[in-house]
């Protein structure tokens, strides 16, 4: 058969079953978010009975590292063999990581089960998206966007409460349970749900060594990343041979984009400006935002001084204003030609809000904080629907999927070196000895914002490149 002839296409659905395939895609989308940040309260309880405190940072880290890797290589398998059976894999990948930490009796097996969710949750969380492209064009799909931001950022933020409370009156195991439970659940509603999902994929060739290199570049770095400065000093042997690694294999995987028959991620969508701008702002944008929901809370209890319960419930602003403003932005850019105006306006509230909070680090009530970041998200929130529509707009279908992979994994990469950067500020000139962090913190946290700001900044250059490319009013045809 021609590598190039796509599939036969289902009938088009109507807008009950799109809206039934939408739900059954959130619950994927909320069980990757919420297994991000759910063992966050529960580490020290973990800790305590496994009888090892110093690798709990590992089951976040594990998880982390394996679903950035994996991503990319999510969204070109689903280009290949179709959207369902990529979701049933992911899910699959989940469930298994599921069992491996229920039955772990030893801190080792249960991070090796924790990389397992991670290998799955990096195709649920990306797949969300690329079924939304199956079932909305790009002129409407801002109105379903809201559904998934809302999804995923309430689930990242109910996850901590969630799992304190399953750890201190129940059991830290019973986190694993509820996943496989959900787990159950999100295989049935796909089986059948996307059984009859338009239909883009094409016969290819999967660039297994490209997605070999790309895995094994972002694994150093991110492992170089995350042990820098932790566990061992930035100059220390073994984190320049992990940043040796990631160099020598990431260009290796740069080359291999230039020669091989079908990349990983295909050329065209490298050399497309639309989509270069789409990840710019994307990854920017979302990569101050999360570098934000962790360090705010740290802020907040070391020179608010708020409790931890305080400095969380505070946080939930920031989500909630984001949520708000994405929905609503989502609903006009699909009447609107100049659909940039709403988000320009937005990034400049956005910057001037966090350089605010910059000015102002040592002096802030919590009523001030509380408008700056309520203003912050509402100015943030109209960039995430966006870059999705423009990408959507500009991508062929049938490789829509290996786009929103690498728009994703570009931002959780580039969210990552963010949050490296954002600790070595808020730790940098810190003394040794108890109390120092909060006897210097307002400086730390200054250069934190400053360099938030400038996070944002580059966000809306990519939002001021980027062309208003009339949206398209209907599903591809193939």
């Amino acid at each position: 058969m021609d590598a190039q002839a796509p599939l036969a296409r289902t009938a088009a659905l109507s807008h009950t079953e799109t809206r039934l395939v939408i739900w059954g895609m959130l619950l994927p989308v909320f069980m990757s978010s919420l297994d991000q940040t759910i063992l966050a309260s529960a580490l020290p309880t973990i800790g305590r009975d496994l009888g090892d405190v110093h690798s709990l940072p590992w089951l976040v880290t594990a998880y982390l590292i394996a679903s950035t890797a994996v991503t990319p290589l999510y969204g070109k398998i689903s280009d290949i063999h179709g959207r369902r059976l990529t979701v049933l894999i992911a899910l699959s990948a989940y469930m298994a990581g599921s069992i491996v930490c229920l039955a772990a009796p030893n801190m080792l097996t249960l991070i090796c089960g924790r990389a397992l969710h991670g290998l799955g949750g990096g195709g649920m969380a990306s797949m969300g998206m690329v079924v939304l492209g199956d079932l909305a064009a790009p002129k409407d799909r801002g109105k379903y966007y809201a559904y998934f931001s809302a999804t995923y950022t309430t689930a990242g933020a109910c996850g901590p409460a969630l799992g304190g409370f399953i750890a201190d009156h129940l059991h830290w195991k019973v986190i694993f349970a509820l996943g496989m439970a959900m787990g159950v659940v999100a295989l049935a509603l796909t089986f059948k749900l996307l059984r009859r999902l338009p239909r883009h994929e094409r016969y290819h060739r999967l660039d297994v060594i490209g997605a070999a290199l790309i895995m094994a570049a972002s694994t150093s770095f991110m492992l170089a990343l995350n042990l820098g400065g932790a566990r061992y000093p930035w100059l220390s042997p073994p984190i320049l041979v992990l940043a040796a690694l990631a160099l020598i294999i990431g260009t290796a995987f740069v080359a291999r984009l230039l020669t091989a028959p079908e990349p990983l991620i295909p050329l065209s969508i490298l050399r497309d400006p639309i989509a270069r701008c789409a990840f710019l702002m994307n990854s920017f944008g979302w990569g101050s935002i999360i570098g934000l929901n962790i360090f705010l809370p740290i802020y907040l209890q070391s020179v608010i001084g708020l409790s931890p319960t305080g400095a969380g419930l505070s946080l939930m602003v920031l989500m909630v204003a984001v949520n708000a403003s994405a929905g609503i932005s989502g609903q006009f850019y699909g009447r609107m030609t100049r659909y940039k105006t709403i988000p320009m306006f937005g990034m400049v509230l956005a910057i001037a809000a966090v350089a605010t909070l910059a000015v102002e680090a040592e002096s802030l009530t919590p009523l001030t904080f509380e408008v700056l970041i309520a203003l912050i998200g509402i100015g943030f929130g109209p960039i995430p629907p966006l870059s999705s529509i423009a990408l959507q707009n500009t991508v062929a279908a049938h490789q829509f999927g290996a786009a929103v992979g690498t728009m994703n994994f570009s931002r959780t990469l580039y969210a990552t070196i963010l949050i490296a950067i954002f600790g070595a500020m808020v730790l940098s000139g810190v003394p040794a000895g108890p109390g120092a962090l909060a006897g210097s913190a307002a400086e730390g946290f200054r250069r934190v914002f400053f360099a938030a700001a400038a996070s944002f900044t580059v966000a809306l250059v990519g939002l001021l490149l980027l062309e208003e490319k009339p949206l398209k009013s209907n599903l591809p045809a193939g």
